[in-house]
């Protein structure tokens, strides 16, 4: 497993506390000092100081000695996981999906309530009423709260915090969540990019070296893509990288708001996919007005597949081949070690794309001599937004990023 390396130069303490916190922590088990600072690459002098600092303050934890060789015996050091706690939001235009996240990642407490509607002010009253009762109900300290994490469908202002006209979110224009949000649960609040919040919860809880890279399909209401690599998810210059619902992945299908055809957002959705099983004949009955409806007839199509219903497979399998191209556009020009899938609509969807799409992706790679781009479903589970958003926020308090050192002092 990979590890960051701290630095020995001055004024670097707040990187190098949380070198050491996340090396602790990816560790599972924990490390002793002198572990620390061969993973490290920091003096003894320094891990000494970091590590008491951290005792102080309750983040770690002495958990018991290890004889290893002559000498006398090592001390390990524990995260104490129960130290801090962060709430994640997935703000989805159906449902919203609330979690509780302890420091060790690990998802403590969790919440789902359906979306009022589209208006905004009634969806921040309940989302601010959910996280309310989240916290108490968990029992857990407020104090100990790092703040609240919300992923949300872009695009978003990350300056001012605010979400810009997202497609499916109605009367959303330019939205300041962060704030009101904030005013009204009175913790600090961090907006992300759903995409992007879900990469960062596969890189949480995926315990994977800090060196791969990935891209990760977010499979929503709408279709997204993220792009992690070294032990970090790529933003983007205005923090929207990810919006691929306009890379044409079939010339032939129907029209796009954009003037194209075949978009991702009109092809490779699971609105499109249940439209298509519909025009197949597959699908018989009124055509969904509603998420809820969309999301019942794309169960019902996945059933039929997994009972060996062949036009039912075909519609599937025409759907990951769609999916195959935008990703294999991703991933060539992006070079990345492997593919991860995830979102609401992942569970249902894996059985057939996983099938499909390494072959398919394999066939389109422009690197496959070179090496073979693992595909695979996220570990996260259907909350990785929810779960991503309260890592986002743990984030900021234990993973170091090199540019935090073109901070001034």
């Amino acid at each position: 497993m990979g590890t960051r390396r701290g630095t020995n130069l001055p004024r670097m303490g707040d990187f190098n506390q949380s070198v050491i916190l996340e090396t602790i922590r990816r560790s599972g088990e924990g490390l002793s000092r002198t572990e620390l600072v061969a993973a490290t690459g920091l003096s003894a002098q320094t891990v000494t100081n970091i590590t008491r600092r951290l005792l102080d303050d309750g983040l770690i934890a002495e958990a018991g000695r290890t004889i290893n060789g002559p000498g006398k015996p090592r001390i390990t050091l524990r995260l104490i996981s129960q130290s801090r706690f962060s709430v994640g939001v997935h703000l989805d235009p159906s449902l919203i999906t609330l979690v509780l996240l302890d420091l060790a990642g690990d998802v403590v407490g969790r919440l789902a309530i359906h979306t009022p509607d589209s208006d905004p002010h009634r969806v921040v009253d309940s989302m601010a009423r959910a996280i309310e009762e989240l916290i108490s109900s968990s029992g857990v300290d407020r104090a100990r709260i790092a703040g609240v994490g919300i992923a949300a469908p872009g695009p978003l202002d990350a300056v001012k915090g605010t979400v810009i006209d997202p497609p499916k979110l109605q009367g959303w224009h330019r939205v300041p969540l962060r704030a009101v949000l904030a005013e009204a649960v009175e913790l600090p609040v961090v907006l992300e990019k759903d995409t992007t919040a879900a990469a960062v919860g596969e890189l949480w809880r995926g315990r994977g070296s800090a060196h791969d890279s990935f891209v990760f399909v977010y499979l929503g209401t709408g279709v997204g893509a993220a792009l992690a690599r070294g032990g970090d998810v790529e933003r983007g210059s205005s923090r929207n990288l990810g919006e691929v619902g306009h890379i044409m992945v079939d010339p032939d299908g129907p029209s796009c708001a954009c003037g194209a055809r075949g978009c991702v957002e009109v092809v490779c959705t699971p609105q499109a996919i249940v439209e298509d099983a519909e025009r197949a004949g597959v699908l018989r009955g009124d055509p969904p007005v509603s998420d809820e409806g969309i999301d019942a007839r794309l169960a019902r199509l996945c059933e039929l597949a997994a009972a060996g219903d062949a036009p039912a497979a075909e519609v599937l399998r025409q759907a990951a081949i769609r999916l195959s191209v935008m990703i294999a556009a991703l991933t060539n020009m992006l070079d990345v070690d492997r593919v991860v899938l995830g979102g609401p609509f992942w569970d249902r969807l894996a059985a057939v794309y996983l099938r499909e799409l390494p072959e398919q992706l394999d066939r389109r790679s422009v690197t496959r001599s070179v090496h073979t781009l693992e595909v695979a479903g996220t570990v996260v589970g259907e909350d990785v937004a929810a779960v991503g958003a309260a890592c986002v926020v743990l984030d900021a308090v234990l993973t170091p990023r090199a540019s935090d050192l073109l901070l001034g002092g």
